[in-house]
Parts: C-alpha cells; sequence; structure tokens
C-alpha cells in the first residue's frame, strides 16, 4: 500500500494526523497515555517490526522524547511515533508485549536514561553494573567530573589511569 493509504487508515482509525516526511517514510506523534493503544493499530495495519527505540534528553524543557521505529515489510513503510514524558520521574507503559524485541531496547534505555518501562518483566543491569549515579547519558551527568573523580589521580594528570594499582 501507498504511504498516503496507510497514512488515512490510521488517521481514521486513531483520529491522529500522520505526517509523510518523505517517501515510505512516516511519522506520528501521540501522547504517552495512548502510546500502547496507538502501537497495537499499528501492529494492526502491518507495523510487524520494532527496529530500535530511542530517548532524546530535552532537558531545557524538562522532556524526554521517546521514539519508536517501526517497519511494515509488507508495504515497504517506515513509522516513527514520538512521544514525550516528564525526565525527573520518567515512566511509561512498555510495549514489549506488542513487539518482543522492544525488551532489550527498553532495558537499555532504562539503565542509560532512567526511563522505567511499566510492564517490562526485565529491567535488569545490562551494562552498568552497580552503577549508582546519576544516569549516563541524561544530559545532566557530568561525564567529565565522573572520569577526573574515578581514573585521574595526582591532581588531575591522566598518569593515574594508566598507572596499575599495588
Amino acid at each position: 500500500m501507498h504511504e498516503k493509504e496507510i497514512a488515512g487508515k490510521i488517521g481514521r482509525k486513531t483520529g491522529m494526523k500522520v505526517d509523510i516526511t518523505r517517501k515510505r517514510r512516516m511519522s506520528v506523534r501521540t501522547d504517552s497515555r495512548g502510546l500502547r493503544e496507538f502501537c497495537v493499530c499499528a501492529k494492526e495495519l502491518g507495523f510487524g517490526h520494532l527496529s530500535a527505540v530511542s530517548v532524546t534528553d530535552f532537558i531545557g524543557e524538562g522532556e524526554y522524547e521517546i521514539l519508536y521505529f517501526l517497519w511494515s515489510y509488507q508495504d515497504g513503510l517506515a513509522l516513527t511515533v514520538k512521544t514525550r514524558i516528564g525526565r525527573e520521574e520518567p515512566s511509561i507503559d512498555s510495549v514489549s508485549d506488542i513487539w518482543g524485541e522492544a525488551q532489550i531496547h527498553e532495558r537499555e534505555l532504562h539503565e542509560l536514561f532512567g526511563v522505567e518501562f511499566v510492564g517490562n518483566a526485565d529491567l535488569s543491569e545490562l551494562f552498568l553494573e552497580g552503577w549508582n549515579q546519576t544516569p549516563p547519558f541524561r544530559k545532566d551527568f557530568d561525564w567529565r567530573e565522573y572520569v577526573r573523580s574515578r581514573y585521574y589521580r595526582n591532581e588531575g594528570r591522566e598518569r593515574g589511569y594508566f598507572e596499575v594499582e599495588k
């Protein structure tokens, strides 16, 4: 099906405006409370593959934007679903029961940004074992201070990073 036809179907079924961003590419913005309902609809319309989930930190706006990248093999179309949540206590419903592959993406974003994906059965540590600081991909995480305090010794000289402790 052509992207205009799919966009029309989505619009009629959900009441949302779907933007055609270029050939075979569409995007839609949904309220976080309606995300799951929209995702079920998208899957029913042929978007059976979730390629990725990402987070953008809009620190000045106090929000995270979460993007879900969907693909329809039958129509050869990509759909980006965008939603926003507050960044201070970031929480959103998981879509891992809709697309199983969402589980690992949500787990990673939970660890790196601190987003709680409600309903995801496994948000355990993935990369950062024993991490107890600000999630490291948040814009308010100070990487320089972390590296200075953890690896540099002798008043900021990087020599300490390469020395082996005895």
